[in-house]
C-alpha cells in the first residue's frame, strides 16, 4: 500500500476513533488504538500525527483539542454532531438546480469533481431525488478560455500544495519574454479572474508576491522540499488584493490616461471598467503602466472613444491606424512556413479520478453512501458500474477503492463495512459491521467542495435561480449559513455583475414561459443602443460572458447579444412557439476569416489556438458573423494584425483605418512600412 494510502486510512480511522470514543483522549490512546500509528517509534509517532491533524482540519474535519489542567497532556475530541453534514434547507427544486449546475459544467470546469461529491453528500437519504438533466441544462452552454484536463490536474496539485503550506517548483512560460524558466513559489491562493485561472504566491527568486497564470505553467509541478510543510500563510495576505488588472494597467503606473467617450458608451464603459478607472462629464481617466494595450482599447472601440492625453497614447493610436492602412492596402503578405511545434510535457499532471485533495472526501462520501444503501439493515447490494460512475471511480480501481474503505475501523478490531464486487454479477455486495451506521450520514462538506459550490452558483448562478424560481441571494444565502465555517465570502460584484444577473434572470423567465423581451442593446460600433424584440431560446456561458440566442423580430433572422452589451430586458406578455428547425445553440451562416499575426501579438494568439510561422509570427483561422465583430477584433491589435481572407474585408479594414485617423484627430506622423511576414 502506498504511502499517500496509509495516511487515508489512518486519518479515517482517527476520525473513527475520535467519534467512537466520545471523550477526551490523550496522543497516548490514539496511538495505542489507531492502526497505522502503534508501530511507529514515538518520534515518528509526534511527526504524522501532528501532519495528520492539520490536514485533517484544513480538510473541515472539526477536531479540537484542549490541554488538561491537572496532567498537562493535551485531550483531543471529536463530536460526532460537528462531524456530519447539517440539513442543509434545500428544496428539492434548489437541489435539483445545482444538479443542473453540475451538468452545465462537468467537462468544462476544474472543479466538477469536488462538485460532484458535494451533491452526492446534499442529496444522501432524500427519497426519490433523482439525477436527472433538466430542460434548464438543455438550454445553456457554457466555456471556459483555459478550461482543459491538463489544467483541472494542475489546480489539484496546487490545491495539495495550498493546503499542505508546500513550496512548489515549476516550468512556466513568460509571454512578455517568451521564454520559459524554473519558477519556486510558496502558493497562498488560488483566483479565477475573466475565466482565467490564476496562483498567487511568494516567488523566492524574486523575493515578492507574484500572480501566475496556471495554464502557462510548462512542466508537471513538483514539491521543492520532503518536508511536512514549509511556509506558512501570512496574516496579512489578501487574495483579492491580487486581482489581475487590465492588460494596460499591468506593471507600475507611468502615468493617467483621459479618454472621451462618445454617447452611450460612457453607460458601458462606466458598467464594465469602474474598476479600471472614473467616467467625469464623458471623460474617462484610467492609470496605465503600457500605452500600447490602451491604445489598442481604444481603436476596439470604433469611433467611439477618443484619445485626448498623455501624447504618447495620441501617437499609439496614430500609429496603429497606420500600420492598419499599411497592412490592408495593396497585396496579402508573403507567409512563413508552418512551424511545428512540441508539445510541453505534462507528465503527472494528468488528473486520475478527482481532484487530489478530494481523495480523503471520496472515501467519506463513498463509505455514507454504501452505509446508507444498508439502511436498517446489515447489507446491501449496489449496481458496480453505477457506483463507479456516481463517484468517478475507474471501473477497474473500484475493488481497490472499496478495499480502502475495509480498513477503516474504530479500534481494537472494530471495522465500519466490509464492500467486495461481484464480477460475475456486476454487482457489490455490502456488509455493514457493528460500529458502521456511525459513519451512516454525510460529512460536512469539506472547504474545497463547499468552493466548488460557490464557483458553480458564480458561473451559472442566476439560471440556478431561475431553474428554482427562487431569488438567487436566498440561494446563495442558505449555502453561505451552512458553509459559513470554510470562509467562503462572495467577492463583492460590481455594477456588470448585478445587472447581468437581473438580465439572466429575466430572460430565463422568459425562456422557460416563451414569452418575448424586449432588449436596448449597444451594439458594438454603435454610438446609441437600439430597441429590439426577441424570442430568447438559450444561454451561452463563454467566461466571462454571458450570451442569449434568440429570434429577433426586429431583424426577421437569428441574432445572438451579449448581456454586458444589453441596456435592459422586459419581458412582454406575448407569447411564441418555438420556430421549426431553429436551432438557438449555434450562430449560423459562419464566416471564416484567415489573420496573420505579427511577432509582437503572435505569442498571446497562440495561447487561443493560432498557428506558429518560422519567423515568429502566426496564423489564425476564426469564425464571425458579422463584419462590425471582425473589424473591432482586428482594430483592437493596432495593425499587428491582418486580415488575409476574406478579402472583401482587406478594403474594408484599410478605409475604416482612414475614417479613424479623420475622426480620432490623429495624423499619421510618418510614412510606416507595410508589415510584413
Amino acid at each position: 500500500m502506498s504511502h499517500d494510502t496509509d495516511k487515508l486510512i489512518r486519518q479515517l480511522s482517527l476520525v473513527a476513533f475520535l467519534m467512537a470514543e466520545r471523550r477526551p483522549l490523550t496522543a497516548r490512546d490514539v496511538k495505542g488504538n489507531v492502526e497505522g500509528y502503534s508501530e511507529m517509534s514515538d518520534e515518528a509517532f509526534a511527526r504524522r500525527f501532528y501532519s495528520d491533524r492539520a490536514e485533517l482540519t484544513a480538510l473541515g474535519v472539526p477536531l479540537h483539542s484542549h490541554r488538561d489542567e491537572f496532567t498537562g497532556e493535551e485531550l483531543y475530541t471529536l463530536r460526532s454532531e460537528n462531524y456530519f453534514l447539517d440539513r442543509l434547507d434545500l428544496k428539492d427544486d434548489e437541489l435539483a438546480a445545482l444538479q443542473t449546475a453540475l451538468f452545465y459544467l462537468d467537462g468544462k470546469f476544474a472543479y466538477a469533481e469536488p462538485l460532484r461529491l458535494a451533491l452526492q453528500n446534499l442529496a444522501l437519504g432524500r427519497p426519490g431525488f433523482h439525477e436527472a438533466r433538466t430542460d434548464t441544462a438543455e438550454r445553456v452552454r457554457v466555456s471556459a478560455p483555459d478550461y482543459s484536463p491538463e489544467l483541472a490536474g494542475r489546480l489539484s496539485k496546487l490545491e495539495s500544495a495550498i493546503s499542505k503550506q508546500r513550496t512548489i517548483k515549476f516550468s512556466y512560460w513568460s509571454p512578455q519574454r517568451d521564454k520559459v524558466g524554473e519558477r519556486a513559489l510558496n502558493p497562498y491562493a488560488l483566483r479565477l479572474d475573466e475565466g482565467i485561472w490564476y496562483v498567487v504566491g511568494q516567488d523566492l527568486d524574486r523575493a515578492a508576491v507574484r500572480t501566475f497564470r496556471v495554464s502557462r505553467i510548462r512542466s508537471d509541478i513538483r514539491f521543492a522540499t520532503r518536508r511536512e510543510r514549509d511556509f506558512r500563510l501570512p496574516p496579512e495576505f489578501d487574495v483579492e488584493a491580487h486581482r489581475v488588472p487590465r492588460p494596460w494597467q499591468i506593471g507600475e503606473t507611468a502615468g493617467k490616461a483621459r479618454i472621451a467617450v462618445q454617447g452611450d458608451t460612457a453607460w458601458w464603459v462606466h458598467r464594465t471598467l469602474s474598476d479600471a478607472g472614473s467616467l467625469v462629464d464623458g471623460v474617462f481617466e484610467t492609470d496605465f503602466a503600457n500605452v500600447e494595450p490602451l491604445a489598442g482599447w481604444v481603436l476596439r472601440q470604433n469611433g467611439r472613444a477618443i484619445p485626448l492625453a498623455p501624447k504618447a497614447l495620441r501617437d499609439a493610436v496614430s500609429d496603429g491606424l497606420a500600420r492598419l492602412r499599411d497592412g490592408h492596402d495593396g497585396d496579402v503578405p508573403v507567409l512563413a512556413r508552418e512551424r511545428r511545434i512540441e508539445a510541453h510535457s505534462d507528465r503527472g499532471d494528468r488528473p486520475v479520478g478527482p481532484i487530489a485533495p478530494e481523495r480523503f472526501g471520496v472515501l467519506q462520501a463513498l463509505l455514507a453512501h454504501v452505509l446508507s444503501a444498508c439502511g436498517e439493515g446489515r447489507d446491501a447490494r449496489l449496481d458496480a458500474n453505477d457506483l463507479a460512475s456516481r463517484f468517478s471511480i475507474p471501473r477497474e480501481e473500484l475493488q481497490e477503492t472499496l478495499s480502502l474503505l475495509n480498513l477503516v475501523n474504530f479500534g481494537g478490531g472494530c471495522y465500519t463495512v466490509y464492500a467486495e464486487v461481484d464480477e460475475d454479477e456486476g454487482i457489490v455486495r455490502v456488509d455493514k459491521e457493528l460500529y458502521g451506521d456511525v459513519f451512516r450520514r454525510p460529512p460536512k462538506l469539506t472547504p474545497l467542495e463547499a468552493r466548488a459550490i460557490r464557483l458553480a452558483i458564480d458561473y451559472v448562478g442566476p439560471t440556478i435561480a431561475a431553474e428554482a424560481h427562487t431569488p438567487l441571494d436566498r440561494v446563495r444565502k442558505k449555502l453561505e449559513e451552512t458553509f459559513g465555517q470554510f470562509d467562503l465570502p462572495r467577492v463583492p460584484s460590481g455594477d456588470a455583475e448585478d445587472v447581468e444577473e437581473k438580465l439572466v434572470r429575466t430572460l430565463s423567465d422568459a425562456v422557460e414561459k416563451r414569452l418575448v423581451v424586449e432588449i436596448e442593446y449597444l451594439k458594438e460600433g454603435d454610438e446609441n443602443p437600439t430597441t429590439r424584440s426577441v424570442e430568447p431560446y438559450s444561454f451561452e456561458r463563454e467566461l466571462p460572458v454571458w450570451r442569449v440566442h434568440t429570434w429577433d423580430r426586429t431583424a426577421d433572422g437569428p441574432r445572438t447579444y451579449r448581456l454586458d452589451r444589453m441596456r435592459s430586458a422586459t419581458m412582454t406578455t406575448e407569447s411564441f412557439e418555438p420556430r421549426d428547425g431553429f436551432d438557438p445553440r449555434y450562430l449560423h451562416e459562419q464566416r471564416i476569416a484567415r489573420l496573420w499575426h505579427s511577432p509582437v501579438v503572435a505569442r498571446w494568439k497562440l495561447e487561443r489556438g493560432a498557428r506558429a510561422l518560422t519567423d515568429k509570427a502566426a496564423l489564425s483561422e476564426i469564425q464571425f458573423k458579422t463584419d462590425e465583430w471582425l473589424l473591432s477584433e482586428v482594430l483592437a491589435d493596432a495593425g499587428e494584425t491582418i486580415v488575409l481572407e476574406p478579402s472583401d474585408m482587406r478594403a474594408s479594414v484599410a478605409a475604416r483605418a482612414k475614417e479613424l485617423q479623420s475622426e480620432l484627430g490623429v495624423t499619421t506622423r510618418r510614412k510606416r512600412p507595410a508589415a510584413r511576414a
